[in-house]
């Protein structure tokens, strides 16, 4: 006999999605008996726009370095609090 599984509920956003997954058991909405193969190397995690104000001299600096670099500024700001929020998760 062939298990029916559970229909996905629609969801609101990713925070909704990721609450529901975080408690529900996978087995009751899919087949694991066949698994199948994904490519996830190109998927880019959700971004948000925030609202920064920076001193002028200072952005300055970063697109000066960005230039440098031949990078957009806001992919070096990416970057650089990247870097620092790991190093602060480390403890160093």
């Amino acid at each position: 006999m062939k298990k029916k599984f559970k229909a996905i509920p629609r969801f609101k956003n990713e925070d909704e999605e990721r609450d529901f997954w975080a408690t529900a058991d996978t087995t009751e909405y899919f087949d694991t008996s066949k698994p199948i193969k994904l490519n996830l190397s190109k998927l880019k995690p959700s971004t948000e726009s925030i609202s920064l104000r920076l001193p002028q001299y200072l952005l300055a600096r970063i697109k000066q370095l960005a230039n440098f670099r031949d990078v957009p500024y806001q992919s070096l700001m990416k970057i650089f609090l990247a870097e620092r929020v790991a190093k602060e998760l480390r403890g160093k």
